[in-house]
C-alpha cells in the first residue's frame, strides 16, 4: 500500500523538532488553564506549582493529574476555559456511571478534531475519490461526528448513516459502493454476519479498509472482521474528555496506533504511585491537550492500560505508537479474587470458532461470586442432542478455564437471542452491586 499523509510535514517531523513543539505549546496552555479555570488553578496552587515553573515538555510531572472524578466534580462550566460565546459546541460521554462528562469546542478545536480524523483516514488509503460509510452514532457520542468531519476535510463522498438501521447500512453500502466503513467493532461484525445471512459473499462489496474504535477488541476479532467484510481493518483511539476519535490511529503496518503528538502528549504511569514509566513500559496512560482552547485537560488519567513505542515505523510516521488498550481499570472484573477482562473472552471465542457475541453475567450467591458466559452459536453448531451441547459448553469453560484462572459456567445460545447494541456492545451485567469493584487504587 503506497503511504499517504494528511499533513505530512507534522506526521513525518523529526522528534526533536516535536519535542520543541510540544515545549512551545505546552507552556503556553498550561498559563492558558492557570488564567481561565480556577478549579485548575486551585490544584495547580494546592500542588505549589506556577505557571512559570512550566519550561518545557520535561518538567510536566510537577503538573496535577485529573481524573473523570474532577470533570464530574466540575460539572458542566467548571473547566471551561474560554467565554461560552466562544463555544461553538458540545459532546458528552454516554453517561453510564454518574454524571456524564460534557465537553467543549471552538471552532478552532473542531478543525484541529476534524484534522486528526482526516489523517486516520488517509492512513487507511482514503482520498477524495472514495465513498466513506460512517455508522458510528452522531449526536452527543464523538463517533460520528469526528468521522464525518474527517471525511470532508480528506474530500471523500460521506455517508452520514449513524448507527442502526442494518438494512439501511447495507443497501446504501452496496448501492453506493462504500469504500471505507466507520463503525464500533462489534457492529462491524454484525454487518458482516448480516451481509453472509443475506447471501453476499465478502467480494460482492467494495470495501476497501474499515476504522474502528471506541470499544476493546482483539486482534482474532480483526481477523474475523477482515475475512467476513474482505477489508483490512484498522483500530482508531479517542476519548471525550480530550476530543473524540483520532487521538491516535492505526497506519497500514497495524501495528499501534500513532498518537498525534502535535496536540496530546502522553505518558504512562503506574496506577498505583502516579510515577512517570520509562517507554515500553505497561501502565496507565495519561493524555494532556496541547492545543485545545476550550476544554484543555492537563495530564488526564484515562484509565487505559497500555504501551508506549517511539521504534520506527514502516510508514515513515515520527509520531510515537501506542498499544490498543490491555484492558480498562474499569473494565476489570474482579471475579472470586481473579482479574478478568472481557477481551480474554473474545479471545477464547474466536479461537474456539464461535460468534464474538457473549454476554457474562455476574451475581453473587450466599457470599460467593457466580460467573456466567452466554454465547451465541453459529448455525453449524446446533447440537442434535442435548448431551451433546452439554459436551459443547463443559469444552468451551474449560477453555476459558485455562486463560482466566476460574472457571465460568457456559451456556450456548441459538444465534441472534443475544439482544445486539449496534453501538457500544453491552458485554458485562454486573449484580453483585459492589462499591468501586472496578476501579485502580491510585
Amino acid at each position: 500500500m503506497e503511504q499517504r499523509y494528511y499533513q505530512p510535514e507534522i506526521e513525518t517531523m523529526p522528534v526533536e523538532e516535536l519535542k520543541k513543539l510540544q515545549s512551545e505549546k505546552l507552556v503556553k496552555q498550561v498559563k492558558h488553564v492557570y488564567e481561565h479555570v480556577p478549579y485548575y488553578r486551585n490544584l495547580m496552587d494546592e500542588k505549589g506549582v506556577k505557571p512559570e515553573d512550566i519550561k518545557g515538555i520535561e518538567d510536566i510531572s510537577k503538573l496535577p493529574f485529573l481524573t473523570k472524578a474532577d470533570l464530574r466534580d466540575a460539572y458542566p462550566y467548571g473547566l471551561l476555559a474560554v467565554p461560552q460565546k466562544d463555544c461553538v459546541r458540545i459532546q458528552s460521554t454516554s453517561g453510564t456511571t454518574g454524571r456524564r462528562v460534557v465537553a467543549f469546542y471552538t471552532q478552532h478545536d473542531v478543525d484541529l478534531w476534524e484534522d486528526c480524523c482526516a489523517r486516520a483516514i488517509t492512513a487507511v488509503g482514503g482520498t477524495d475519490e472514495d465513498v466513506c460509510q460512517v455508522a458510528y452514532g452522531y449526536g452527543l457520542f464523538t463517533g460520528g461526528p469526528g468521522l464525518n468531519g474527517g471525511s470532508h476535510k480528506v474530500g471523500c463522498l460521506t455517508l452520514p448513516m449513524s448507527s442502526g438501521n442494518t438494512e439501511r447500512q447495507i443497501q446504501f453500502m452496496m448501492d453506493l459502493n462504500a469504500t471505507i466503513l466507520c463503525c464500533t467493532p462489534s457492529y462491524a461484525a454484525y454487518i458482516g454476519e448480516s451481509l453472509k445471512e443475506m447471501g453476499y459473499k465478502p467480494e460482492d462489496n467494495k470495501l476497501k479498509a474499515g476504522i474502528f474504535g471506541a470499544e476493546p477488541w482483539t486482534e482474532e476479532m480483526r481477523q474475523s472482521i477482515q475475512n467476513a467484510l474482505g477489508i483490512k481493518a484498522y483500530d482508531i483511539y479517542g476519548l471525550t474528555e480530550t476530543t473524540g476519535p483520532g487521538v491516535s490511529f492505526e497506519c497500514s503496518e497495524q501495528n499501534g496506533m500513532h498518537i498525534n503528538e502535535d496536540h496530546f502528549y502522553a505518558e504512562i504511569i503506574d496506577p498505583e504511585t502516579g510515577e512517570v514509566l520509562p517507554e515500553g513500559s505497561k501502565g496507565e496512560l495519561v493524555f494532556t491537550s496541547l492545543d485545545k482552547e476550550a476544554f484543555p485537560l492537563l495530564r488526564y488519567r484515562t484509565r487505559d492500560i497500555c504501551v508506549l513505542s517511539r521504534k520506527p515505523c514502516a510508514c515513515g510516521r515520527t509520531h510515537i505508537r501506542m498499544s490498543k488498550p490491555m484492558g480498562r481499570s474499569d473494565d476489570m472484573l474482579i471475579i472470586r479474587g481473579v482479574n478478568v477482562f472481557p477481551s480474554q473472552i473474545e479471545t477464547v471465542l474466536l479461537k474456539e470458532g464461535y460468534s464474538p457475541n457473549y454476554q457474562i453475567v455476574l451475581d453473587r450467591v450466599n457470599n460467593n461470586d457466580t460467573f456466567d458466559v452466554n454465547v451465541e452459536m453459529n448455525p453449524d453448531q446446533f447440537s442434535d442432542t442435548v448431551g451433546g451441547l452439554t459436551k459443547q459448553e463443559k469444552a468451551l469453560a474449560a477453555a476459558m478455564k485455562t486463560m482466566l484462572g476460574i472457571n465460568p459456567t457456559v451456556h450456548l445460545v441459538s444465534p441472534k437471542s443475544i439482544v445486539r447494541s449496534e453501538g457500544k456492545a453491552v458485554r458485562v451485567i454486573d449484580k453483585r452491586k459492589l462499591i468501586d469493584n472496578n476501579q485502580w487504587k491510585g
